[in-house]
């Protein structure tokens, strides 16, 4: 088993580039990558539209991206396993040169390209022939096997349509069709996936990958250490803050393993934790960083795009689910420490509850407080000083900076990881949060940009990153020149120009491989939009699923799981959203489930990024076994037994939309959030074996039970009470007028698909403003008739809500549901937690039970 096992080393070159060249070679791949990340700042920031040079379309830099990704891709990385590692064969140099024009090619002939749409040359195919096959070429270097087979299948399916079997079949696409599609118009390769990787994802790469030159990465690891090591399981806990604080700016759930896990996995395994647990804590913990906002391992940008909504609200909604799962975790690492009987490192002597929750509160109100204080004194700065506001604000942000340097400056520095060593002793607390202070300043200008200046992410990571390059060069000299002891010589510019410049590079390194399975993600969702190949998905899990809904919500997951096997996040979101969300909305609707976009979308995308837990391919599984030197498999197995509590948010999230803050105010959004966090941790009790001592089996069950009511109770209230009647549909407008505005009926509708065939689906008709049926139902955009005894729709107007619905003339009302007066739904939690109350007494009785004997029994043991 041993000859498996990859080393930590290796894994890190994957990520960024497996090849390190010596001499010239060296110097020309990490010149392309500063000339990279140089070009990403340069068309993220105003400057092309103030000196009016250097200005491009999307299409454009698109192109440029892309070149400047294949032309690393085949520098940094080799073909095969044996193929050299320190120098670049000639081979490779041409191809690079090659795969790099064809990319170009936009780029130089966009104008003559633009003059003649569709019209393909000669030179035209060629260029898209020898572009493709280069590109999956490149996939299959940067990221394995799996992508580029994917792309493959779906170019070969493309061609191939009409010899496939009649489930499968479609009239085909020529190789002139094919190539204009995927490589000279911008649905295929240069697509929008490509393009969000262009605008948005290389800045936020380079963004983590300039905060961790500059030591953050070390200052969250150290800071989570001195925070938690204290308590049971310490390191694992520390092991999970950490990986959610770096997870959050990381795209890739592999580097995230790989950075924090050499770390804290071995100090997991110091206290107690078997090789495959402490793989399996922090393999859960890293993958649950692809989920935590701002970033999300890219696919919030993506969302942005694919969903139609602002950035913000992606955030909004994806927040609860991801904040939940981590407090989840955090739960079951301590109950494991339970279990192992685990003791703290070190003599630290944990704080009373008292003390420990009066310092909790002050450090919230702390924060809130900074928050406050940048939100409304920014808020009266800007307006007070006018034109002269960004000029202000970088003065006070220089000011911040210099104080906390002088903090810091006052502090020992921290010092570097050494997995080698044995953590004896565990950090102080304060001494670690003083001298890192200054790392929080690019956060906080990022995410007011985001948040309060509305600004686009990738203006807002330039602004980030424009700060966090400020401190990289400045940092060094200024903490060696204010640390008046002299105890410790930080650097000075030359040192900080040299982190600058390594962290570029890095920058770009760390994209190759996302550039690459964007791009190559984007062939799938141009077969996909060329074929209809959506459609033959949905019959295929409506066939498998045989009409029930959790059964097609299943079938969607494990698709979801297997098409995300080996996939970046990036490249996995694009995959399952293009191929399973239009699944879920089609049958859905068939169905009777209507649930926002971004609830669908969450759905697949939680799905996609689970494969890189769970076994056999697992790719953070490995990793993490890679680093415990544990078996693989078991560490995949337990790693998914860990993300249970993630498998199941989002079965959850799409029959109870409240846990995205769906139309939900502040305070029903704070309520939510408490009772879903601790139904989360009630499901993870259950499933751990553990509450206050150790379970019995129906103890798990019922615990299963209370978390279920606390997340679902409308599922209960439904049996109890249906929340809607049937309406005849020829009485639809009496009901319309009847019924509360802002409500909702639910109109069953048959009609034909865009082939053709019958069809049915379920419409949530908004009831709009009006003292009518009648005025509602013209708000709407809606006539109706009565023929044979039908209700047939009349007339739907252009851009109503009516037709924004897909509601469409001659479609027949076969149902109305009109909503009914009934108790909240939220009555519910009350069994649910009596029938909780009755779990702790029957188990708060059997602890004593339990520590009575084991008292009695040390005295006997003693006399002995």
């Amino acid at each position: 088993m041993t000859e498996k096992h990859i080393s930590a080393e290796e894994l890190i070159a994957q990520d960024s580039g497996a090849r390190s060249p010596d001499g010239i070679m060296a110097q020309v791949i990490a010149g392309l990558a500063l000339l990279w990340s140089l070009f990403q700042l340069w068309i993220a920031s105003p400057l092309p539209f103030i000196f009016r040079i250097g200005v491009f379309n999307d299409t454009e830099t698109r192109s440029i991206h892309l070149t400047f990704a294949l032309l690393l891709a085949f520098l940094a990385y080799p073909a095969f396993k044996r193929s050299p590692r320190n120098y670049v064969p000639l081979l490779d140099i041409a191809l690079s040169l090659v795969a790099a024009a064809s990319a170009a090619y936009l780029f130089i002939f966009y104008q003559d390209l633009a003059m003649r749409p569709g019209s393909l040359t000669t030179f035209d195919l060629v260029t898209a022939c020898v572009g493709i096959p280069m590109l999956l070429e490149a996939t299959r270097r940067t990221l394995g096997p799996p992508l580029a087979i994917i792309a493959l299948l779906f170019l070969t399916y493309s061609v191939a349509g009409p010899y496939m079997p009649e489930m499968l079949a479609h009239r085909g696409v020529s190789w002139t069709a094919l190539a204009n599609h995927q490589w000279i118009t911008t649905e295929g390769v240069f697509g929008i996936a490509l393009g969000v990787s262009t605008s948005f994802v290389f800045l936020f790469v380079l963004f983590g990958a300039l905060l961790e030159r500059a030591g953050a990465g070390n200052y969250f690891i150290q800071l989570a250490f001195s925070l938690l090591g204290h308590m049971r399981g310490g390191p694992a806990k520390a092991a999970v803050v950490a990986s959610g604080l770096t997870g959050m700016i990381s795209g890739s759930s592999i580097a995230n393993v790989v950075t924090t896990g050499t770390f804290t996995i071995p100090m997991m395994k110091r206290v107690g934790f078997s090789s495959e647990k402490a793989g399996a804590v922090e393999v859960a913990s890293s993958v649950n960083g692809q989920i935590m906002p701002p970033v999300m391992g890219a696919a919030a940008f993506l969302m942005v795009e694919y969903v139609g909504i602002p950035y913000v609200e992606i955030i909004k909604h994806a927040f609860l689910p991801a904040a939940i799962s981590y407090i989840a975790l955090l739960y079951i690492v301590h109950l494991e420490a339970l279990k192992l009987g685990m003791q703290p490192i070190g003599n630290h002597q944990p704080k009373p509850w008292l003390r420990r929750l009066v310092g909790f509160a002050f450090g919230i109100t702390f924060i809130s407080g900074i928050s406050l204080l940048v939100y409304y004194g920014l808020g009266w700065l800007k307006p007070a000083l006018g034109d002269y506001a960004l000029l202000g604000v970088g003065i006070l942000l220089a000011v911040a900076y210099l104080g906390l340097l002088k903090i810091a400056a006052s502090n020992p520095p921290l010092p570097l990881e050494n997995t080698d060593k044995p953590l004896e002793e565990l950090p102080d607390t304060r001494t670690v949060l003083l001298s890192g202070l200054h790392f929080v300043l690019p956060v906080i200008v990022l995410v007011w940009c985001l948040m309060i200046e509305r600004l686009s992410p990738g203006l807002s990571a330039f602004w980030g990153s424009v700060m966090l390059i400020f401190i990289l060069l400045t940092q060094r000299p200024i903490l060696t020149w204010m640390r008046t002891d002299e105890s410790y010589d930080h650097g000075g510019w030359l040192d900080g120009a040299i982190d600058l410049r390594e962290g570029m590079i890095t920058g770009a390194r760390n994209m190759i491989g996302i550039g690459i399975a964007t791009a190559a993600a984007g062939v799938i969702v141009g077969a996909v939009s060329q074929t209809g190949v959506g459609l033959v998905l949905a019959d295929l899990v409506d066939l498998l699923s045989m009409g029930n809904l959790l059964l097609m919500l299943i079938f969607t997951a494990i698709f979801s799981l297997i098409l995300g096997m080996g996939l970046p996040t990036t490249a996995n979101y694009i995959v399952v959203s293009s191929l399973l969300a239009p699944v879920i909305i089609s049958l859905g609707q068939q169905n009777g489930l209507i649930v926002p976009l971004i609830a669908v979308h969450l759905f697949v995308f939680y799905f996609g990024i689970m494969a890189d837990v769970t076994p056999p391919v697992g790719l953070a599984s490995f990793a993490a076994a890679a680093v415990s030197k544990g078996n693989p498999i078991k560490t995949g197995a337990q790693a998914f037994y860990y993300s249970l509590r993630t498998a199941l948010l989002p079965f959850l999230f799409i029959f109870n939309t409240d846990l995205l803050l769906i139309n939900i105010n502040f305070m029903h959004g704070v309520l939510i959030f408490i009772v879903a966090t601790i139904a989360m941790l009630i499901f993870a009790a259950g499933t751990q074996g553990w509450f206050i001592t150790r379970s019995r089996w129906y103890e798990n069950l019922l615990l299963l039970l209370v978390a279920f009511t606390l997340f679902r109770p409308g599922f209960w209230m439904d049996i109890i009470h249906d929340p809607y009647q049937n309406i005849p549909p020829n009485q639809m407008v009496q009901a319309l007028g009847q019924v509360e505005e802002g409500s909702q009926l639910r109109l069953r509708i048959q009609g034909e698909d865009e082939v053709g065939e019958p069809r049915e689906f379920v419409v949530l008709l908004p009831v709009p403003h009006g003292a009518s049926g009648e005025e509602r139902l013209d708000a709407l955009g809606l006539m109706l008739i009565e023929e044979d005894g039908k209700t047939l729709i009349d007339n739907v107007a252009f851009s109503s809500q009516a037709a924004d619905l897909g509601l469409e003339f001659d479609q027949e009302i076969v149902l109305v549901r009109a909503p009914t007066d009934r108790m909240p739904k939220e009555l519910m939690w009350i069994p649910g937690l009596l029938l909780l109350l009755i779990i702790i007494i029957l188990q708060s009785r059997r602890k004593r039970m339990i520590d009575t004997q084991h008292h009695t029994a040390k005295p006997v043991a003693n006399s002995l």
